[in-house]
């Protein structure tokens, strides 16, 4: 008499070969290529349905996504590997690590690199300390006019509209985008450096007038604005995409 099969299905086979508490194999190395394939941050939920919609399992945990990313970090940090795998912008990218930026610059060295004028980083910056915010308001904290700047940013997809003041007119209001967030190396706007640590960083009692009244503003309204060095002429996140 032929007796029913008891062999384990494939994810029981699989939960069975794998510890408890361990990352899957297939989810490790799933998240590893989808990360490394993506030309965006992607986020633990989107690896976890690609994830179930290939292999027809359950989709794993986003804790089970973020272990199985921690433990790809732990493996590159012990094998003295150039990769390492970011949050950024509410996301998972990967990056070669900042130390070899100077390396990753070089190859680089023949093509344009697209650069962040003063004009531009003084919009940026009020714009995302301020946000949402309309063009008059850029304006009156620039003291110029800013339909350049902001038209700029928009082009880079730094900034995007993100709907209109109830005032009269009822002006645009820009908002910061994810890659904004994913050019500056930050996970959260909340990462933003606070006044204190921008003036730390820059050092520097002779602040023109413009910046000044930046630094004013944000004393009379608790607005932090980001005040880089006018000579730098680029962001310096230090991490270079590994997609590029």
């Amino acid at each position: 008499m032929n007796r029913p099969s008891s062999s384990p299905s494939r994810s029981d086979a699989s939960a069975a070969e794998t510890p408890s508490g361990a990352p899957d194999p297939t989810l490790t190395e799933a998240a590893e290529a989808i990360i490394f394939a993506a030309d965006a941050p992607v986020s633990s939920s989107h690896i976890a349905r690609i994830v179930a919609e290939v292999t027809g399992r359950e989709p794993p945990s986003d804790a089970a996504v973020d272990a199985a990313v921690e433990g790809l970090n732990e493996t590159y940090a012990e094998n003295g590997r150039a990769l390492r795998i970011k949050n950024w912008a509410d996301g998972y990218r990967m990056a070669t690590q900042s130390s070899l930026a100077p390396f990753v610059k070089a190859y680089y060295v023949d093509e344009q690199e697209t650069t962040l004028s003063r004009s531009l980083m003084e919009a940026l910056a009020v714009i995302a300390y301020r946000q949402p915010v309309t063009r008059p308001e850029v304006d009156f904290v620039r003291g110029v006019n800013s339909d350049y700047a902001i038209r700029k940013l928009m082009e880079m997809n730094l900034i995007h509209v993100d709907g209109r003041a109830d005032s009269v007119g009822r002006p645009l209001l820009y908002a910061t985008t994810d890659r904004f967030l994913e050019q500056f190396g930050l996970e959260q706007l909340e990462g933003l450096p606070t006044l204190r640590e921008v003036q730390d960083l820059l050092d520097d009692p002779a602040f023109d007038e413009e910046r000044a009244q930046l630094l004013q503003l944000d004393r009379e309204e608790g607005v932090s604005v980001d005040l880089l060095d006018a000579d730098s002429s680029a962001p310096a996140s230090g991490e270079a995409d590994a997609s590029d």
